[in-house]
């Protein structure tokens, strides 16, 4: 499955979250690091769903960019 991560930039690190999975966190120093991370946190915590008995949220969000004007 694929789904959407926001990553964002801190002032001394990258934090990425999935809006499809409530709660899927994850930090790290690099964009490369974040990616790795956050998709194991997506892993782990599917995991945990399907041992607690839980559905699998699909997959719904979506990105676009916009242009803004300044």
């Amino acid at each position: 499955m694929k789904y959407v991560v926001v990553i964002e930039k801190g002032d001394s690190n990258f934090s990425a979250y999935v809006p499809d999975l409530p709660g899927c966190v994850a930090a790290g120093d690099s964009v490369e690091e974040i990616e790795e991370l956050i998709r194991e946190a997506a892993e782990f915590h599917i995991a945990g769903l399907l041992q607690d008995g839980e559905t699998i949220p699909p997959p719904t969000s979506l990105i676009r960019e916009i242009d803004v004007t300044v």
